[in-house]
This record gives structure tokens, sequence and C-alpha cells, in this order.
């Protein structure tokens, strides 16, 4: 991720050739892989305009490289689905949440995600929409202090993001799970050519007459990718951060977004309860496993070293 690239103050032929070379050699991949998308270009665009355009800015594209290595490797998902590898768990875990967390409504039990879609309301639409838009750009801000306030500290971050996601990957592939959106839309018939779905947050772009999730959605790399809600892991690694960081109030604010962002899971049919603990669970394995790997594995804490002092 780093060889052969210079983060100093000026930029050499060597680190000129390599930005290059991985440019084009990501474009020509993504084409063959996926066929070309303005999203690839836009961030070559980004990547190659941070990186020249002063020593700061080149460092902080280098860093936010770890977060560039996961949305490539999800954009690349959209090649190969997971349930060409493993059967999708659509009824049976259905049938599941309804068993643990059925609600009696009028005479019928009801998963928390069908209760929630008869007795919603403007207010929570709202609320709802404002929580989940979050799960991108908190992190992604949560980075970008980090990365000015404790370079380790953001790699750390970084890190544990990208860990957390790959073992949440790993899930998707052994246990496709449909969301609580597609039984309502197809029941539990298995339609492998199914694009993503906005689920209860179309009440949200439709009352503010915007296409924020819509657009969103649309790009989804796989709709039976339910288990685990990596939505929902994500704030607790930011969590997990703030207090090792000791922000204080801020911290606050974290798990308030944290907490609004599992319900609203819920509460738009994206995940069942299920899944959301799956995804707490996820997040609190990959924060284990990177403080165990990145702390007692030699060429591990080495390389997390030369990277932290690389973007210094």
């Amino acid at each position: 991720m780093t060889t052969g690239v210079d983060s100093r103050s000026t930029v050499n032929l060597k680190s000129i050739l390599t930005v290059s070379f991985l440019s084009i050699a990501y474009l020509l991949l993504s084409c063959l892989i996926l066929g070309f998308k303005s999203d690839q270009a836009v961030l070559v665009v980004i990547f190659n305009t941070l990186f020249y355009a002063s020593a700061i800015t080149r460092k902080f594209i280098l860093g936010f490289s770890v977060f560039i290595v996961y949305w490539i490797i999800f954009d690349y998902m959209k090649a190969v689905p997971n349930y060409m590898f493993s059967r999708v768990h659509i009824a049976d875990l259905y049938h599941l949440e309804r068993s643990i967390f059925g609600i009696n409504y009028n005479g019928m039990i009801l998963t928390p995600n069908e209760y929630w879609r008869v007795n919603g309301n403007t207010t929570l639409d709202i609320i709802s929409g404002l929580f989940y838009i979050c799960w991108i750009p908190v992190p992604l801000s949560f980075g970008a202090f980090l990365f000015f306030k404790n370079r380790r500290q953001f790699l750390s971050f970084a890190m544990t993001f990208l860990v957390v996601n790959l073992l949440g990957f790993v899930v998707y592939y052994t246990y496709p799970a449909a969301p609580p959106w597609y039984v309502y839309e197809h029941g539990f018939v298995f339609e492998p050519k199914t694009i993503g779905n906005t689920g209860g947050l179309a009440k949200f772009d439709t009352y503010f007459n915007v296409t924020i999730f819509k657009s969103i959605y649309s790009k989804g790399s796989n709709v039976f990718a339910a288990m685990p809600s990596l939505h929902s892991a994500y704030p607790i690694i930011v969590m997990y951060y703030g207090l090792k960081n000791k922000l204080g109030f801020i911290n606050i604010v974290l798990g308030v977004v944290m907490v609004g962002i599992w319900l609203t899971a819920i509460y738009t049919s994206h995940h069942y309860i299920l899944d959301v603990i799956a995804g707490i669970i996820i997040a609190i394995m990959g924060i284990s496993l990177f403080n165990f790997l990145f702390t007692r594995v030699g060429f591990l804490k080495s390389f997390l070293d030369r990277y932290t002092a690389f973007i210094q």
C-alpha cells in the first residue's frame, strides 16, 4: 500500500510512475470485472488530486487508502455474488426472528420489522433517516479527526475498520441472508437478480423529495448480505476509539448515533434484530482480533509502525 510512493514534501519520478500505474491498473481491472462506472473514475481523480496537491493531502490520502481498499473489495463483490457459493437464508431467518422477538399484534405474531411497518409515523421516518445517513460520514469524519489528532490512532482505527469488514464479508459468503424488506417484496422465493431496495428509508426520500437512499442502495454489492449488519458494526468501532481517546461529550453523541442506527436498521426493515446482534458481535471480534494481531504479531506491528511513520 505504501511501497514506492513518497509522502514527503516533493514527489519523485518513482512516485509518479507508481501512482499512475496503480490508477490505470485499477481502471482497467474494474472495467474488466464490472464494466466502466463513473464512480471508478471519480475515485481515481480524487486520489490523484489529493496526492499531488500538497504534502499534507498526500499523507491524508495515503492514510485513507485503507478505506479505499475496503471500498474496492466491496465493489468487486458484485462480480462474485455470495448466493453463488451458499444457499440464501430467507424463510428460516424470518421464522427464527419471529420466534425469538415476535410481537403479538391484533392476534398475529409479527417480526419487529413488520410491526413497525404498520405502526410507523412521519416523525420516526425522518429521525430514522437522519440516523441511518450517518453510517458513511460519521466513520469517515471520525477518521479524518483522528488523522489530524493522532496518526497512530487513525491507522489503528482504519485497520480495525478493515478487519471488521473482512470478517463480515466472510459471513456474507458463508451465510447469505435476505433482509426483511425482501420478504415483504418477494416472499420466501429466491430471486437472484433482485436489485437493492431502500426499504423503509424510501419514506425519508419521499418526504424530502430527494433520492439520497435510493442512490446509495442502487449501488449495493449484494442484496443477500443482511447478516451481519455492518451498518450496526461501524458505530461500535467509532465508539471504541472515541472512548479510547477520551473524547468526553463527543462520546455521548457517538453513543446516541450508535443506538439510533441499530434501531433504525430494524425500523426501516433493512435488518432483523438478529442481524444487528451479529453486527455487534462482529465488531467486538474485529476489534479484539486487531488488538491481538497488531500488538503480538511482529511483522504486523512493524507494518503499522512503518505506515505511521510514513504519513507523519
